[in-house]
C-alpha cells in the first residue's frame, strides 16, 4: 500500500476526523449486526492512545431519498430510523468508555462539543446524509466538515468508491489526509489479489447478476486467476446462453452474450471456469413441497434452481484443495432463506479448510460474510473484506475516490 497511515502523524492533543462506515442494520433501536463497528476499533483505539481528539463520522442509509419516497406515498417519514444514536451507545460498550453523540454532524452545536473535547475523548456525528451535501460532494458541506478537525483520516473502506464530501471533497481543506488500520488492511490484502497473489489462485463469484460481476470478471481473468468458479443465479445466465433449459430461474438474458465471451476469454487465457452441475430447485407451482437435488441438464420449464447441489459443493470444494489464494464473493444459492443457504454454508466451510491448510482467503460482500459467520468459521478466514461495491471496483482496477484522496507514503 503507498498510502500514508494514521501511524504516520502526530495525533497527540489534535481534533482527529475519522471517516468510519458505520452503516449497520439498526431494527427498533437495536443494532442487529456490530461487525463493522468492531472493524474500526483498532484505528479508534490506536487514536484514543495516541492522545487525539476522536470525532466520527459516518452515513447510515439514505434518509433524503427515503423521505422523498414517503413524502410521495403520503407516508410519515420517522428520521430516528436513520439516527446513529445507538451506534453510539453500543461503540461505547466495546470501548469500554463514553461516546458523546452530536445530534447533527456541522454546525456551531457541534462545534461547541468538539471545543469542549479533551485528549483521549471520542464524539460520534450524527448521520453525515442528512445534508444533501454529503452525496453530492458539495465543497461547502466538505469545508463544514473540515472546521472541526486537525487531521483527515478515512477508515471508510466500505464507502470509498463514493466520491462524496466526508471521503474526497473534505481532503481539499483538511490535510493531512491518510488511512485508517482497517482501510489500509484491506487495501494490503485485496493488493495482494491484484497485484502478486500466491498460486493457485482461485476465485469463488456468486450473486444474483451476471452484470454487477463483469469488471471483476474479466479483471480476474486478465490476472491469470487459475480457476474461475462461478455459481448463485448468475449461473443461469451462463447456462441459457449455452442452450440448457434453466425453468423459471433468474437469467440476464441481454447479458447471454457477454457471458458466452467470457467463457471465451477464459479458455483462451487458460483460466478453468466451473459453473455448477447440480443444483437444488422447486416447483414454480407447488415451492413448499417440491424440493430437490437434480443435475443441472435435467431441469425443465417449471422448476426454478435456487441453490448449488451436493455434487457442485464437492466439486468446488475440491477445486480449493491445494490453493494458495482464494476470493469469495457473492452467495451460491438464495442464501436467506433457509434452506437454501446450504450451498453457501458449505462453500464459506471449505474456504475456511483451505485456510486453515495454508491459503490465503478473503471473502467479500454481505451474505458472503454472513455465510462464514454462520458457518463458524469467521475467525478461520484470513481477511473479511467490510466492502461491497468498493471491493468489486478495486478487484475491477478503479480507482476508488476515497482512497486516490489520501496522501502518498
Amino acid at each position: 500500500m503507498n498510502k500514508k497511515t494514521i501511524r504516520d502523524v502526530d495525533i497527540k492533543g489534535k481534533r482527529v476526523f475519522i471517516r468510519v462506515d458505520f452503516n449497520v442494520p439498526i431494527k427498533n433501536g437495536r443494532i442487529e449486526d456490530d461487525t463493522r463497528i468492531v472493524a474500526s476499533l483498532p484505528t479508534i483505539k490506536h487514536a484514543i492512545s495516541s492522545g487525539a481528539k476522536v470525532i466520527l463520522a459516518s452515513h447510515l442509509g439514505r434518509p433524503l431519498k427515503d423521505k422523498k419516497k414517503a413524502e410521495e406515498k403520503g407516508e410519515e417519514f420517522n428520521p430516528k430510523k436513520y439516527s446513529l444514536e445507538p451506534v453510539a451507545a453500543r461503540l461505547s460498550e466495546l470501548l469500554g468508555k463514553e461516546v458523546a453523540f452530536a445530534e447533527d454532524c456541522i454546525g456551531e452545536k457541534v462545534l461547541q462539543k468538539v471545543d469542549a473535547m479533551k485528549e483521549g475523548d471520542v464524539l460520534l456525528l450524527e448521520n453525515l446524509r442528512f445534508h444533501a451535501g454529503e452525496e453530492k460532494n458539495d465543497e461547502g458541506f466538505a469545508a463544514e466538515l473540515a472546521k472541526l478537525a486537525d487531521v483527515y483520516v478515512n477508515d471508510a473502506f466500505g464507502a470509498a468508491h463514493r466520491a462524496h464530501a466526508s471521503t474526497a471533497g473534505i481532503t481539499k481543506f483538511l490535510q493531512p489526509a491518510v488511512a485508517g488500520l482497517l482501510m489500509e488492511k484491506e487495501l494490503t490484502y485485496l493488493s495482494r489479489v491484484l497485484d502478486n497473489p500466491e498460486r493457485p489462485f482461485v476465485a469463488i463469484l456468486g450473486g444474483a447478476k451476471v452484470s454487477d460481476k463483469i469488471p471483476v470478471i474479466e479483471s480476474l481473468i486478465d490476472r491469470k486467476v487459475d480457476k474461475l468458479l462461478i455459481g448463485g443465479a448468475m449461473a443461469y445466465t451462463f447456462f441459457k446462453a449455452q442452450g440448457f433449459t434453466v425453468g423459471k430461474s433468474l437469467v440476464e438474458d441481454n447479458m447471454m452474450p457477454k457471458a458466452l465471451e467470457i467463457m471465451d476469454k477464459a479458455e483462451r487465457s487458460g483460466v478453468k471456469l466451473l459453473l455448477p452441475t447440480d443444483h437444488q430447485v422447486v416447483d414454480s407451482y407447488d415451492p413448499l413441497h417440491s424440493r430437490r437435488t437434480i443435475p443441472i441438464e435435467f431441469t425443465n420449464v417449471g422448476l426454478v434452481g435456487l441453490d448449488i447441489g451436493t455434487e457442485t459443493v464437492a466439486v468446488f470444494s475440491k477445486e480449493l484443495e491445494g490453493a494458495k489464494t482464494i476470493f469469495w464473493n457473492g452467495p451460491m444459492g438464495m442464501f436467506e432463506e433457509k434452506p437454501f443457504d446450504e450451498g453457501t454454508v458449505a462453500i464459506a466451510k471449505a474456504v475456511a479448510e483451505a485456510t486453515e491448510k495454508g491459503a490465503i482467503s478473503i471473502v467479500g460482500g454481505g451474505d458472503s460474510v454472513a455465510a462464514v459467520n454462520q458457518a463458524g468459521v469467521a475467525d478461520k478466514i484470513s481477511h473479511i473484506s467490510t466492502g461491497g461495491g468498493a471491493t468489486l471496483e478495486f478487484l475491477a482496477g478503479e480507482v476508488l475516490p476515497g482512497v486516490e484522496a489520501l496522501n502518498d507514503a
